[in-house]
């Protein structure tokens, strides 16, 4: 696709066609194909807020519709058909096995006390007593949580406290030294990486630090369609200096190409091979770590939608709720809907909700009423339940679920 301008609209289009809405998918069988759709999108956010569901499974339903969730985990921490990996990609983050050597760089940054922060860094130069008592601990003892080390740690007496034995684990972390071999209530469980991982990702050669993030830019590249450099950095949080860097590289190499995007004051960088549907037939609510928005400014230059995560506000200070997940239909963002599971009851709140200004409430009740009910069903939850009575679109729903 060779243009030098954009519209809003193929903008849009362009960039939910590489985010993998609107297009014939199948359906999530297997590992093979759950692997398949995340090496496409280049990694699955992680949150530990579970008040609806965990993060990370949404972005799959919001793409294909309901699927055995176990599926991911199966593909994240089972041993012999693991595909995935946790590291710090775009903040905590599943990515696929293959990523691991494109991202040794920031490991050997974490190693010499860069590219870390706070606290941790005083562990690639102090406390080295306390670093090898856990790896030693851990090769012993197999996959610990924070709280068993301690208690390990406590018995010998070589221990501050539980803070500081998170902290080393997590500098390990960083440092490529352990990885989660499984989660345990959410619980990160930490091994040895050479015991986790498969013998051939940890022999893969290790490029450059370069040549890595060239090829990260060029995964989110082609996950976005079409992006401004501060949008390439963020998708696997690459340094702003190196980063520039490799834009002018991947330019001259002609894998992205300047346009200009209709209402966009940055610079917009198009992918070779980018598709540009001639529309997008999408229904879907939206994690609010969903890559499509993750970057806010990005989703306000593409869908002209404001968005905030509110959870750490007050609460007579939110605007929309405390987990709030945007309603996409068709290429655009329409609605947001503040939701919440409650098991005890088996319901699917919806706490509010909202309609953005180039939508109308009577267009938006249907879709956003099926969706609804779709995503009680595939949370084993029996109903949906309105309890909010404010907004004309929360009235009409009461009368749709």
């Amino acid at each position: 696709m060779a243009k030098q301008s954009l519209s809003l609209s193929e903008a849009r289009r362009i960039a939910l066609a590489a985010q993998q809405f609107g297009s014939a998918n199948g359906s999530l069988r297997g590992v093979k194909s759950l692997g398949a759709l995340v090496r496409r999108l280049g990694l699955l956010q992680i949150d530990s807020v579970n008040v609806l569901v965990r993060s990370h499974y949404l972005p799959l339903f919001s793409r294909f519709g309901a699927y055995t969730p176990g599926l991911l985990d199966r593909a994240a921490y089972d041993g012999h058909r693991r595909v995935l990996f946790e590291y710090w990609g775009h903040e905590a983050s599943l990515l696929p096995l293959e990523l691991h050597p494109l991202l040794r760089w920031r490991m050997e940054l974490a190693k010499r006390g860069e590219g870390t922060w706070g606290r941790l860094k005083r562990y690639a130069t102090e406390h080295q007593s306390q670093v090898n008592a856990a790896l030693a601990q851990i090769r012993e003892h197999g996959p610990l949580g924070a709280g068993e080390l301690e208690a390990a740690g406590k018995s010998s007496g070589g221990w501050w406290g539980w803070s500081q034995g998170k902290e080393i684990l997590e500098w390990l972390f960083w440092t490529g030294e352990v990885t989660t071999a499984r989660r345990r209530n959410f619980e990160r469980l930490y091994d040895l990486t050479e015991r986790v991982l498969p013998p051939a990702v940890l022999a893969a050669p290790i490029p450059s630090k370069e040549e890595a993030q060239r090829t990260l830019m060029v995964i989110a590249a082609k996950a976005m369609g079409v992006a401004t450099l501060r949008d390439l950095r963020d998708y696997f949080r690459l340094p702003t200096q190196d980063a520039a860097e490799r834009l002018k590289e991947l330019i001259a190499e002609g894998v992205l190409t300047p346009v200009s995007v209709e209402g966009w004051k940055q610079q917009a960088y198009l992918v070779t091979g980018a598709r540009l549907p001639r529309s997008v037939q999408a229904q879907a609510l939206l994690s609010p770590f969903d890559s499509l928005i993750w970057e806010r400014q990005r989703a306000e230059r593409l869908f002209d939608f404001v968005y905030r995560l509110e959870i750490y506000t007050p609460a007579h200070k939110r605007q929309h709720g405390y987990y709030v997940l945007p309603l996409l239909l068709g290429d655009r963002l329409v609605a947001r809907v503040d939701l919440k599971s409650d098991r005890q009851r088996h319901r699917l709140q919806v706490r509010g909700g909202s309609v953005e200004a180039h939508a109308a409430p009577k267009q938006v009740v249907a879709p956003l009423a099926a969706q609804l009910q779709s995503l009680a069903s595939w949370l084993g939850l029996e109903k949906v339940e309105v309890v909010s009575r404010r907004g004309e679109l929360m009235k009409l729903l009461r009368s749709s679920v």
